[in-house]
């Protein structure tokens, strides 16, 4: 059931032609660099998930805020279509270039403009990576929390874009909760600031509807974030497990303790081989799951909360639990999950990173269908993800050169995410939902609720020319979707009755 890409979704086309639209650009911003060879424009076809690619129209790189706001204007003029692009990290196709369509890649905006220990709070700009502002926070003893596996890669105005979270978020939240204000350019180029660098700010929160839009109402020019003092003390526990469900069910009970660690993440067996294999984390590969509970604050408190845990895993009936000796090993044993994804990757041509969220009491359930599930496609699944807050991974392994594997992985990788609907959850966490899970927006929500999300992209966009085709699904393709499930359900049931009797 591959109905993914849709040339239809990608708004309207305009009615000049490449030449055309490219000297109006040119003439409209002179000295903008605006790609339009095939050759020079390959590197921009895709985001982190590759296995959908377009050429894009043109790829506009802009180095001044005038420039952006000159093209925007431009394009709504011209009724071009523009999709804004970071360092193109993402994993939900959100960045994915439209064919009659400008790029707006945003990677040379990449300035620090203020750290303010005393206010705690960092100004920057969108292209900036996130790690480099913990790293630019880090000589007055603050860091910003979020910190998305891709954090040595991955730009603050990406992280934006697709509400991102991390290992920390359980504790420290995602990037709505730790982003106070942001300045941003409509399509009509007019400027709007959002948020405030007070503790409130008037009239309504747009700041956190700007947070997670994926680029469908604006572009984001400068990011306010917060910054926290670094924890006194982190110490993390490795527990391991005989049984992937028994790993599930510790994860509530650590928090039903009373216990909100800064970081919580699990891994089965598949991805402990995997990361072990590629990093030498410590990982014991005889366990069918791991969990890493990390715990910061003041040293007592630390030292406390560490042995309620150790009593909690004991009980939960964990095989093994290790507490990391020193920095060092704690940041080996972060390692390995940091990692987890590229090493994966070794263990197969190609992998489909899903992103679910499920309420917490979920996870052996959800664990236990997803095994049902990898068996009944015939395609293994390495599970790793934020258990903390529920926030699921799991990686499918398959073979794009085999005819019809990748439409066998997207249909494994759909049920994944209606079963976490099924349980009371959402099909995205962080990632997004982009190109890659705009069908499962029709099994999340109703008819109304999305004509509702419609409404709100056309107060700020009425024209649809801001990431068309993206995230929103048109009412005639959730028919179509629900059309093809209803039929495929009803051959499942003949199928299931005729093998009964």
């Amino acid at each position: 059931m591959n109905i993914l890409y849709d040339e239809r979704l990608d708004g309207p086309a305009p009615e000049m032609d490449r030449a055309g639209i490219r000297d109006a650009l040119l003439k409209a911003i002179p000295g903008m660099t605006l790609l339009h060879r095939e050759e020079d424009m390959r590197p921009f076809e895709c985001d982190g998930l590759s296995v959908y690619r377009t050429l894009p129209l043109l790829v506009a790189l802009p180095d001044s805020l005038d420039q952006v706001q000159r093209l925007l204007v431009e394009c709504h003029r011209l009724g071009v279509p523009v999709v804004t692009r970071g360092a193109g990290t993402g994993l939900s196709a959100g960045a994915l270039p439209l064919t009659h369509g400008v790029l707006l890649v945003m990677s040379r905006f990449s300035r620090i403009l203020e750290i303010d220990p005393e206010a705690r709070i960092a100004r920057v700009e969108p292209g900036v990576r996130n790690l480099a502002i913990s790293e630019a926070a880090s000589p007055y003893g603050l860091y910003y929390a979020p910190d998305p596996s891709s954090q040595i890669a991955c730009s603050i105005g990406g992280n934006v874009a697709e509400n991102a979270g991390g290992v920390h978020c359980l504790k420290y939240g995602l990037t709505v909760h730790n982003v106070i204000k942001v300045e941003v350019l409509t399509i009509e180029g007019e400027r709007m600031t959002l948020g405030s660098d007070a503790l409130d700010a008037p009239g309504f929160d747009l700041l956190a509807l700007f947070n997670g839009s994926e680029g469908m109402l604006g572009v984001v020019t400068e990011i306010t974030v917060k910054l926290l003092p670094k924890p006194e003390v982190a110490k993390v526990l490795m527990a391991s497990f005989d049984d992937v469900e028994k790993a599930g069910n510790a994860v509530g009970a650590i928090i039903a303790a009373g216990i909100i660690p800064g970081g919580l993440e699990m891994m089965d067996k598949l991805a402990i081989i995997a990361a072990e294999d590629f990093i030498g984390a410590g990982y014991p590969v005889d366990a069918e799951a791991i969990l890493l509970c990390e715990l910061d604050g003041v040293e007592a408190d630390v030292d406390d909360d560490c042995e309620t845990v150790r009593q909690v895993l004991e009980k939960a009936g964990a095989t093994g639990i290790r507490q990391a000796r020193d920095d060092a090993e704690r940041a080996k044993f972060w390692a390995g999950r940091k990692n987890a994804f590229p090493a994966v990757g070794r263990m197969s041509p190609d992998y489909y990173c899903m992103d679910g969220t499920i309420p917490r009491r979920e996870l052996a359930r959800v664990l236990k269908g997803i095994s049902d599930l990898s068996e009944r496609y015939g395609l293994k699944v390495a599970n790793v993800f934020h258990a903390g807050d529920g926030n699921m991974h799991p990686l499918i392994l398959f073979d794009a050169n085999r005819e019809g594997e990748l439409a066998v992985a997207e249909a494994l990788g759909g049920e994944i995410l209606e079963l976490c609907v099924e349980v009371g959850g959402t099909i995205t966490g962080e990632h997004g939902v982009g190109r890659e899970k705009i069908n499962q927006m029709c099994a999340q929500f109703r008819p109304d609720e999305l004509a509702t999300f419609r409404a709100a992209k056309a107060a700020f966009d009425p024209h649809d020319l801001l990431n068309p085709g993206k995230n929103i699904p048109t009412p005639a393709r959730c028919s179509e979707f629900r059309t093809i499930k209803s039929a495929a359900a009803d051959t499942a049931s003949v199928v299931q009755q005729g093998g009964q009797e």
